[in-house]
């Protein structure tokens, strides 16, 4: 149940905000940008599938930054670091037994897992209660359901939750806004030719390893390969993005209720 739920939201509705990645990109430079996409992607899977017990932590941590960076853009220094630690550590705080199972079958390990789970918890609890000190007093709905997503239900449907919540779709309305698209269905529509594909290659990279691996560790190796370009490759290009504001915000011709992207 856990593992469907996470496919269908990290991998599909989360996924929507990630699918716009090249339309924030130069024109001139795309042909690079895809090279160090994929590259990176294809590295990270190789990677994933040799050693999963050293790509998972790193992974968890290129996470908590990417998160702290974006979902606490306009906050102070502390909000950001418990925002990003929290969505990835807040699970383990209640349900220690269930991540360390989730992770033992992701990485196939079982001796240095339980160890990184206490860890986990310790910060989850810590960056939990910071969330909800900060949430209450400033009456943020999304910050307390969103933190209580990852607090209270089973550790991977809370993530799945609490990823959707916190960061996949409140991005998706940033990246809606700057490529210029009025509504969500029209960001939809717009980037469904990259979410197609990204889906097309995650569904690939399923079928190659279902042999061999379990539902969870595909999970991880699959989700791993997609984001970790996200998290590392775009932001070197997004800068030259916006020095070079582009005329066109998507790789393809853009219908005539476009504007350019600020």
């Amino acid at each position: 149940m856990q593992l469907g739920f996470a496919v269908v939201a990290i991998g599909v509705i989360g996924m929507a905000h990630g699918a716009s990645d090249l339309a924030i990109v130069a024109p001139a430079r795309r042909t690079a940008f895809l090279a160090c996409y994929l590259t990176a992607a294809a590295l990270c899977l190789l990677w994933w599938l040799r050693e999963p017990a050293a790509a998972m932590p790193l992974f968890l941590l290129a996470s908590a930054l990417h998160f702290g960076l974006e979902d606490g853009a306009e906050a102070g220094m502390l909000e950001r670091l418990a925002r990003g630690v929290g969505l990835v550590t807040v699970p383990a705080a209640l349900h220690p037994v269930g991540l360390t199972d989730l992770l033992a079958g992701a990485t196939g390990q079982s001796t240095i897992v339980p160890a990184m789970v206490q860890t986990m918890r310790l910060f989850g609890l810590l960056a939990g209660g910071a969330l909800l000190s900060l949430a209450l007093p400033r009456r943020d709905g999304r910050l307390l359901a969103g933190t209580l997503a990852l607090l209270l239900p089973p550790p991977l449907v809370g993530f799945s939750l609490g990823f959707l919540i916190l960061h996949a779709l409140p991005q998706t309305d940033v990246r809606r806004e700057r490529i210029g698209c009025r509504t969500v269905f029209a960001y939809l529509r717009a980037v469904a030719p990259i979410l197609a594909l990204a889906l097309v290659m995650a569904g690939a990279c399923a079928l190659l390893l279902v042999r061999r691996h379990g539902g969870v560790e595909i999970l991880f190796a699959c989700m791993a390969a997609l984001a970790v370009p996200h998290l590392l490759v775009t932001p070197w290009f997004e800068g030259a993005a916006q020095a070079s504001r582009p005329r066109r915000p998507l790789p393809f011709r853009p219908a005539a209720r476009w504007r350019p992207a600020d």
